[in-house]
């Protein structure tokens, strides 16, 4: 018995086929999603992507006989005009339907296979081997601690976990409910019942005898706690980070930062922004921009409201101490920082930014990537380093944990930020 399966895809759910299909063509995929990263917008840093692959990548392994002998019949699915035995002309000319082109090396054209990523399939493609480097303090998606939380009461649990007083207080809603004398009417009564023997009084006795009497089976019959009253403390497990990470973006918008190399810097910040938000749950993103001064700010104005003025980098650096020290104990968080200038700064304060990330800012973080922005074209960069791209270069040599690249054009944003945090051991191994 063979079964086929004709129900329509459910909307808006990621079919079981095409993860097959994009684990299988995973290879093929990765190459033609670097080539799209290419011609990505800003605003599209989390949208899906329409990519193009060779037909050749979407072949699905299959299991042949080892004899190739034996006569065999094949049934092409889709064939309305044509049964066994027929003879099927060649195309007028000598030219076939392909797009392929014949070629004596066999590198004629290859037929695509065009297809649209969705946002969650592109996001797991692009950030798959990507990670805060050097996260030794804490593994914030892979793995979580967790705690026991209070979670209310339960009818069932183990004698430690006994709640007496809520316990209670079920038992004397339920015997206040039910009318069941308590210890003291009982006595009451029995006060009663000898009052009337020492007066004699006959009737008395027979009547406080009878209502002594009731009370006690009464009291027998109402238990004084029942199991329906017995509560017990619930606790859950909850999900909690082991440690926390900050990562602190720096952006330089002085007079120096032409538009173009604004707009550089918040196409990095923009896929930063993302790669955090998308592969870790718990990370705090601190803004920080500076012209010769600098100020903390929220991500609306980090992105879009415009400033000027001059340069001076120590500012940026004088901002992300003080926040540290304030707000982010370094034996408790990872901190990252990631800064993008043009490299330009006053000459009197290269000292000063020595100083800074030397004494206060390297020590206590885990990773410094610092992105220098270029004029398109990058011939700006064909002249002598910057004073910036000099003094981290000598701070990276003497082994700081600083990252450096440069880029001048939209098309280089990707790769660059891909190279900056791929995981360490494919970088080693690819060294």
């Amino acid at each position: 018995m063979n079964i086929i399966d004709r129900r329509p895809n459910p909307k808006g759910k990621s079919l079981t086929n095409r993860q097959r299909f994009i684990d299988r063509a995973r290879g093929e995929v990765r190459e033609a999603l670097a080539d799209a990263l290419k011609r990505r917008k800003l605003g599209e840093a989390g949208s899906g992507e329409k990519i193009a692959i060779p037909t050749r990548g979407i072949t699905e392994p299959v299991f042949r006989p080892a004899s190739r002998g034996g006569k065999r019949e094949y049934v092409a699915p889709g064939n309305k005009k044509f049964v066994a035995g027929d003879r099927i002309e060649r195309p007028q000319g000598g030219q076939g339907g392909g797009r392929g082109s014949a070629s004596p090396d066999d590198n004629g054209e290859q037929d695509a296979f065009e297809f649209v990523l969705s946002r969650e399939e592109f996001l797991d493609l692009f950030f798959e081997d990507l990670e805060l480097p050097d996260l030794i303090k804490t593994r914030l998606r892979e793995s979580e601690a967790s705690q026991l939380t209070r979670a209310g009461y339960s009818v069932s649990g183990t004698p430690s976990n006994l709640n007496l007083v809520r316990t209670m207080r079920n038992s004397l809603a339920r015997r206040i409910s039910l009318h069941r004398p308590s210890p003291d009417d009982i006595e009451s009564l029995k006060r009663q019942v000898e009052t009337a023997r020492e007066a004699d009084d006959a009737e008395g006795i027979a009547q406080g005898e009878h209502d002594l009497e009731r009370a006690e089976r009464r009291a027998r019959r109402v238990a004084y706690i029942d199991p329906v009253d017995v509560r017990y403390n619930r606790f859950e497990r909850v999900p909690k980070p082991n440690t926390q990470a900050v990562m602190f973006c720096l952006m330089d918008v002085s007079g120096s930062m032409s538009e173009h190399m604004k707009d550089l810097a918040k196409r990095f910040y923009m896929l930063l922004y993302v790669f955090l938000k998308r592969r870790y749950r718990h990370v705090e993103i601190v803004f920080i921009r500076h012209t010769d001064h600098a100020e903390e700010v929220d991500e609306e104005t980090f992105f879009r409201d415009p400033a000027s003025g001059g340069t001076l980098v120590s500012s940026a650096l004088q901002c992300m101490h003080e926040i540290v020290r304030s707000r982010f104990r370094p034996s408790d968080w990872n901190i990252y920082a990631a800064q993008a200038s043009d490299g330009d700064n006053s000459t009197a304060d290269g000292e000063v930014v020595g100083r800074l990330l030397t004494d206060m800012i390297l020590p206590v973080t885990q990773f410094f990537a610092y992105l220098e922005v270029g004029e398109a074209g990058g011939y700006s960069f064909e002249m002598p380093d910057s004073s910036l791209w000099t003094l981290y270069e000598k701070l990276r040599s003497n082994g700081a944990p600083l990252s450096m690249r440069k880029v001048s054009d939209r098309a280089e944003i990707f790769p660059v930020f891909h190279d900056l945090f791929q995981r360490r051991a494919k970088q080693e191994k690819a060294s």
